[in-house]
């Protein structure tokens, strides 16, 4: 049986490393195209689409020629800026390519802990998929002090599917999955295709250490968003985004990576994770 033949709404975070070449930190504008035509296919197939996008200050840094992130803080705020326009603008150019739309939605934790501000956010995603159109989602980094980030667009996304009740999170990264241990360090190392329920064991699995230099979080992150978008009741898979078209083969069930198995929570507490984790 395919368990996702009956999905119908998602969300696909994609990370920052994923979307640059790796020799450079320039934009893969192929892969950037690429990545639209998959999700506009799946849009083709009935679902509605949610997209998590890092990214903005990659890009604010190779327009203005800056090789590294700043140490401070206010600069990297120009960054995030500057790059989030170029950002959306470059998805706006490849959705119509496929004659889809999208939207912008920037969020910090003061979205989520804000109960008038929260349901505003989930009444313009609910529109937004009226409209047929793709909800583009980061973290607000132009604005967003250290107290009102969510620290890491893992995180994001899963909050996000348990805000607009989606039934699956795809997490695209740079490796296969979630390994019994770090395979760039351990030969050993095997991937786990399945996780029923996470335990503390598997926790102990994950690595703080991010997986290159444009991103923020590592596996412990995605394993914090796999505890919370399982909770909320959606499944969730980690994916190898180095071929976006992974994204359709997940859909036919063939594919690699890891599988996390939803199971509501009755004691899912949404708010309780921005303010306090999970």
């Amino acid at each position: 049986m395919n368990p996702f033949s009956e999905k119908k709404r998602i969300v696909i975070k994609i990370g920052s490393h994923s979307l640059v070449h790796a020799r450079t930190g320039r934009v893969d504008y192929i892969k950037m195209e690429r990545l639209a035509m998959e999700i506009s296919d799946l849009k083709n197939r009935g679902l509605d689409v949610c997209l998590v996008s890092s990214g903005a200050m990659a890009v604010g840094r190779q327009i203005l020629g800056v090789q590294h992130k700043s140490k401070y803080q206010p600069e990297n705020q120009m960054h995030a800026s500057i790059g989030q326009a170029r950002l959306m603008s470059i998805y706006q150019k490849f959705f119509t390519e496929y004659n889809e739309i999208c939207g912008q939605v920037l969020m910090t934790k003061e979205t989520m802990r804000d109960n008038v501000s929260r349901k505003n956010a989930q009444n313009a995603f609910e529109e937004l998929f009226k409209a047929g159109a793709i909800p583009v989602v980061n973290n607000n980094d132009t604005v967003s002090t250290y107290e009102i980030q969510f620290g890491d667009n893992d995180t994001l996304s899963a909050i996000v599917t348990s805000l607009i009740q989606a039934d699956l999170l795809i997490i695209l990264t740079d490796i296969d999955g979630l390994y019994s241990a770090d395979p760039r360090e351990n030969e050993s190392a095997h991937l786990i295709r399945h996780v029923g329920r996470i335990d503390d064991a598997l926790l102990e699995m994950a690595s703080d250490r991010p997986g290159s230099a444009e991103g923020t979080g590592g596996m412990a992150t995605k394993l914090r968003a796999a505890q919370i978008a399982t909770a909320s009741g959606a499944d969730m898979v980690i994916a190898n985004g180095a071929d976006v078209t992974i994204l359709h083969r997940i859909f036919e069930n063939d594919y690699v990576g890891t599988f996390f198995e939803g199971h509501f929570d009755e004691d899912f507490d949404l708010l309780g994770v921005v303010e306090e984790g999970y």
